[in-house]
């Protein structure tokens, strides 16, 4: 049976994008703070961040990284739904095939 995907809901797109994004975020998180202390570790030109702003700057990072992916996962879940409505509307909307 095939059925016509024909509207979505933006806000309700926009939830689950920023929900998926902001989960999918948090896997790189760890990654920040390693790479940090690793940093912090490394040989200093004359004018770079001494050890402990190596690490809070990864630190803040880990923290604001996920947030600001969400977010922006909302935003552009919503105005992906919204284009899809429009495109939806003029071509007919996607086709899937269900059992």
């Amino acid at each position: 049976m095939t059925k016509t995907l024909k509207r979505i809901d933006p806000l309700q797109l926009g939830k689950i994008s920023g929900a998926f994004y902001g989960l999918i975020s948090l896997i790189f998180a760890p990654l920040f703070i390693l790479f940090a202390i690793i940093a912090s570790f490394a040989p200093k030109a004359q004018g770079s961040p001494s050890a402990p702003i190596t690490i809070g700057i990864g630190l803040a990072m880990a923290v604001f990284l996920p947030i600001i992916y969400a977010a922006m996962g909302f935003i552009f879940g919503v105005i992906g739904a919204w284009l899809y409505n429009l495109i939806a509307k003029w071509l007919g909307g996607i086709q899937v095939q269900v059992e």
